[in-house]
């Protein structure tokens, strides 16, 4: 059960980013929750592409805490900022890209190609399919929410093992 707070300032984000021009979805455990995984939230994640990370920092001016600006990390880099909206912490990812086995990193994750469409509490909303999330999550190393991920999709008859890259 989503806490009333979240879809409150969902909401929000969602009245001003429905009629623009940005390619967005909601990511992490609020998109996992609106689609049916019972996992505690805590903040609120927005992944676009790096001039929708920008665009979302310029319609949201009032709530940011941290700018966008681009940043990296050992296993991942983004165009990254922060909002903060009624208490909730909303951190904004344009152009994600995570580091490869062979080292160097994967090209920006095009968010249009994983994106899905819940509906909830009167929105449609866009967030990132738990396939697509099981996988960034292990190629994080975060063995612990992909087994979760990968349990859940097996339990509710979604998951398919991983097709070959030519079947793709």
């Amino acid at each position: 059960m989503i806490e009333a707070r979240y879809l409150a300032v969902l909401r929000k984000i969602h009245a001003r980013l429905q009629d623009s021009q940005v390619n967005w979805v909601v990511t992490g455990s609020l998109g996992m929750a609106l689609q049916g995984v019972d996992v505690p939230v805590h903040d609120i994640d927005l992944q676009t592409d790096a001039e929708g990370a920008y665009a979302i920092e310029r319609l949201f001016p009032e709530f940011v805490v941290q700018p966008v600006q681009f940043s990296a990390s050992e296993r991942i880099c983004s165009h990254f900022g922060a909002l903060e909206m009624d208490g909730i912490r909303v951190e904004i990812m344009g152009d994600v890209q995570k580091r490869l086995e062979q080292g160097g990193w994967e090209e920006p994750v095009p968010v249009e190609r994983y994106r899905r469409w819940v509906e909830v509490a009167e929105m449609r909303l866009p967030v990132l399919s738990l396939e697509y999330e099981y996988r960034a999550y292990l190629q994080l190393g975060r063995q612990d929410k992909a087994e979760m991920l990968q349990r859940w999709l097996a339990e509710h008859g979604e998951w398919a093992p991983q097709r070959s890259r030519r079947t793709q």
